[in-house]
């Protein structure tokens, strides 16, 4: 089932992708027209997505699926427990992944909100 995307995820991507690269300027205009194909049931945040590759423009990030955009998530107290990852598919959006290093922190999309804000 589709579902629409998340503000949490809509936070994230606009994020990481940076708008003066011009890769990423395309892949943010393909952000209001993704839908939510899957969501990881552990809680974690990652989405997976689904988007009309005729209604937008493909980014110049390569063939294949690529790691578009990254960031290391931070604790208050300086701790690195993971990374979230923007993933494209032959130019196109296609998932977000919340990745945990730590046996000791949930690392969340709400983690990682919270150290982008900082």
């Amino acid at each position: 089932m589709l579902e629409s995307l998340p503000a949490d995820v809509v936070f994230v991507l606009a994020a990481l992708l940076d708008e003066a690269d011009p890769a990423h300027a395309v892949l943010r205009r393909q952000i209001p027209h993704l839908r939510v194909s899957g969501r990881c049931t552990c809680g974690c945040g990652t989405a997976c997505f689904e988007l009309d590759t005729a209604s937008v423009e493909s980014a110049p990030s390569g063939r294949g699926t690529v790691v578009a955009a990254e960031v290391r998530i931070y604790l208050e107290d300086g701790d690195c427990p993971g990374e979230v990852l923007v993933f494209a598919e032959n130019g196109y959006l296609s998932w977000l992944e919340v990745c945990s290093w730590s046996d000791t922190v949930d690392v969340t999309l709400a983690t990682a909100q919270q150290s982008l804000r900082r």
